[in-house]
């Protein structure tokens, strides 16, 4: 059967937006070894994840407004292939600084992959629509933490750790083909002619003035930060503390991620039900109250494996309905802006997780506690954020826009 246009424009999205992270996830069962083969220890390695997340903020700031000046297709081009090319020369690299430097390359390239799908999402639909759209995005996009750690496994057995990086080139020049084929430009002429270098100056201040906007970016950034934390100790906990193999740890984290994507399908019908903003402040505060357990476990002396995994889980089904629907309603008054206001929202939010990253790394080991306070941290801000921002002033200023996207369908 064939898919119907929605789904579609879901899948193609999704799998662009993929490819970046199926560069960080493929990656990861790597680390360790890595950092044997590149005599580097593990703070050293987790740089080159640094470099990539920072480079992938910075990125976007670029891409936004140039998306938003000369279409959603031009900028898409530039960063595949840019990421193409990095990702080849990171297989051939020989030091671990070497590595970090052209991982920062890759993580520019892979910037455009991030911010444009988002904008687009919003150059196509408002409200719940835009909700369902980008919770099917992140349906789709669930491939990379689902099934890249499996595939980065079986790749470096077969061909060692730089043999990910041939595959994840492979994979930009797939993208290249699907933007040329299957994606239509979503940003006309016309809308164009007011973006310029000036115009993105003002927009980025506007957004930056916009209260209401920023703590919704800080509520996903703060969720997203619990997420790079885990995403860069997790394999020197699960793997050398916790004695995972490779392919044992892809499996772990592969169902934390599928909480995250299958709880994302819910964001819809959800808000439609109980409204945008109650539901992401119950989501967030059930997930702050997870992580506070969490850490509680460990800071008593536990030291157990199954409960990291099981309450990790849930607290990741739960992000999975704060982050897309803090997503759609930070765009949601910006539609003009879609493309600055997406990169801004994703450089802040990959700027707070490469913070909380780089900062819990000062104290990385092999010992799941300084992993599991940076995880917690970033959980129990976004709380505080959430009932800041989503205050009886925050709802009101919702549900009035919603109230507008309605009212013209309502009319005769």
């Amino acid at each position: 059967m064939p898919f119907s246009p929605f789904f579609r424009m879901a899948l193609i999205l999704g799998m662009l937006s993929a490819i970046g992270p199926f560069a960080i996830d493929m990656y990861l069962p790597a680390l360790p070894a890595i950092g044997a083969a590149l005599r580097a220890d593990v703070g050293a390695v987790q740089w080159s994840l640094t470099a990539f997340f920072l480079a992938l903020g910075v990125g976007q700031l670029v891409y936004g407004p140039v998306s938003d000046m000369v279409g959603r297709r031009p900028p898409l081009f530039f960063g595949l292939g840019l990421f193409t090319l990095a990702s080849v020369g990171c297989a051939l690299a020989t030091d671990v600084h070497t590595l970090v430097l052209l991982r920062f390359v890759q993580g520019l390239g892979a910037a455009a992959g991030m911010v444009i799908p988002r904008a687009v999402v919003r150059d196509l639909h408002t409200g719940t629509e835009a909700a369902r759209l980008m919770s099917l995005l992140m349906l789709v996009f669930s491939v990379s933490p689902l099934l890249a750690p499996l595939v980065g496994s079986g790749v470096i057995a077969l061909a060692g750790w730089r043999g990910v990086f041939w595959v994840v080139a492979v994979a930009a020049l797939a993208g290249l083909v699907l933007v040329q084929r299957a994606l239509h430009e979503t940003r006309p002429a016309g809308q164009r002619v007011r973006s310029s270098v000036g115009s993105a100056a003002a927009a980025y201040t506007t957004l930056l003035r916009d209260w209401h906007y920023l703590g919704l970016v800080g509520i996903g950034g703060c969720s997203m930060a619990g997420f790079f934390v885990y995403l860069a100790g997790s394999p020197f906990v699960l793997i050398n503390h916790y004695g995972l193999s490779p392919v044992q740890y892809s499996v772990a984290f592969s169902v934390n991620a599928a909480a995250f994507f299958a709880s994302a399908q819910f964001t819809a019908r959800l808000g439609r039900r109980y409204g945008m903003a109650p539901v992401v402040k119950a989501a967030a505060s059930g997930a702050g109250a997870v992580m506070l357990a969490l850490l509680a476990h460990y800071l008593l002396g536990g030291d157990r494996l199954a409960v990291l995994l099981v309450l990790y889980f849930v607290a990741s089904a739960l992000m999975g309905l704060v982050i897309p629907t803090t997503s759609v309603l930070a765009l949601e008054e910006h539609g003009t802006i879609a493309g600055t206001a997406s990169a801004l929202m994703g450089t802040l939010q990959m700027l707070i997780g490469t913070l909380a990253m780089a900062a819990v790394g000062l104290f990385a080991s092999d010992a799941p506690l300084p992993m599991v306070v940076g995880m917690a941290t970033g959980a129990l801000t976004g709380v505080a954020l959430t009932w800041i921002t989503l205050g009886p002033a925050g709802a009101q200023r919702i549900a009035h826009g919603a109230a507008k996207d309605i009212a013209p369908e309502r009319r005769p």
